[in-house]
């Protein structure tokens, strides 16, 4: 057993290289994959993190793992001798595209009854995905370990994030995406999301009739993200929204996953898993956080989520 002062949050998703795309046409390798910087971004402010997927033995899963380590979060699974996955980036107008390499390699090399004698071994907690891994074929091994961890009790956050310039299928993607968010007890969802999903009138102040549907299905709280427009949060019957804090953005790679994991950091550090009141009462208080981090995140290069002092004397 694996003791805890706080709730853990595992992570379940990608982890590869962001292979920038420079003006003189070379790549700059950077770390990367939406669940990889939530982990981070999470064990950054403070909260027990770890991070199922295997890393390659290569130097790039090395550098993956040591920067997790560095992070404060852990490792839960033996690596990999299969290569690390990469996505070529390019950035425009300070808006990345994506390309993928996902073949054959280190973060999808698990097996279901491994992942799940892990979750039985621990005190539930939270159990976080999304992203790449509700792209068929895998969400067909999400999904089994999103029911195995929903009969142990943990709670199932869902970052949406949609990649539909990497999939074959499109309709089946989207089909897939719906499937694994049917099991989500926390969601979030961009803009950027929603539409493809095929919702209409998404913008900020619409944000209460946008999460209307996911709350209808069982989310129990709900953020919604607008890139510069701000975002808005819902915990139960309580909702706030806010303004996204003006800095000079470099580009805004990794900033959903600084936000939302921040809203995760902050729920399980202050004891408001079980106890939904507590987050209800300093619901403000999250948002403005997770805002915040992801402002900090945007003022640098690639994914660099701040740490809890560095988000604490940004607010002061």
């Amino acid at each position: 057993m694996i003791a805890s002062v706080h709730t853990p949050v595992w992570v379940l998703g990608e982890a590869l290289m962001d292979c920038m795309a420079q003006a003189d046409g070379t790549l700059q390798p950077l770390l990367g994959g939406s669940p990889y910087n939530l982990a981070c971004a999470t064990a950054l402010q403070g909260a027990e993190v770890g991070f199922i997927n295997p890393f390659s033995t290569d130097v790039f899963g090395q550098s993956l793992l040591d920067h997790l380590m560095a992070s404060k979060a852990r490792s839960l699974l033996p690596r990999s001798h299969l290569p690390t996955s990469l996505a070529v980036v390019q950035v425009d107008q300070g808006q990345p595209s994506y390309g993928f390499y996902r073949e054959g390699i280190a973060d999808r090399d698990y097996q279901v009854a491994d992942v799940v004698a892990l979750l039985e071994a621990s005190p539930p907690g939270v159990l976080h995905t999304g992203s790449l891994m509700a792209m068929p074929p895998e969400h067909h091994k999400v999904l089994q370990v999103l029911a195995a961890a929903k009969r142990l009790g943990w709670v199932i956050s869902v970052d949406v994030n949609l990649r539909p310039r990497v999939a074959s299928d499109v309709p089946a993607y989207l089909q897939a995406v719906r499937e694994v968010a049917a099991h989500a007890d926390w969601l979030k969802a961009s803009d950027e999301d929603l539409e493809l999903l095929g919702w209409h009138d998404v913008t900020l102040a619409n944000a209460p009739s946008l999460a209307a549907p996911w709350l209808q299905q069982g989310c129990s709280r709900v953020a919604l993200t607008f890139g510069a427009q701000g975002a808005y949060l819902q915990v139960g019957d309580a909702h706030t929204q806010g303004a996204a804090p003006r800095v000079e953005v470099i580009d805004t790679v990794g900033a959903g996953d600084t936000f939302w994991g921040n809203c995760l950091a902050d729920w399980v550090l202050h004891d408001s898993v079980t106890h939904p009141q507590l987050a209800e009462q300093r619901i403000a208080i999250t948002l403005q956080r997770a805002l915040q981090a992801a402002a900090i995140n945007c003022s640098r290069a690639g994914c660099q989520p701040p740490t809890a002092d560095e988000l604490s004397a940004n607010l002061r």
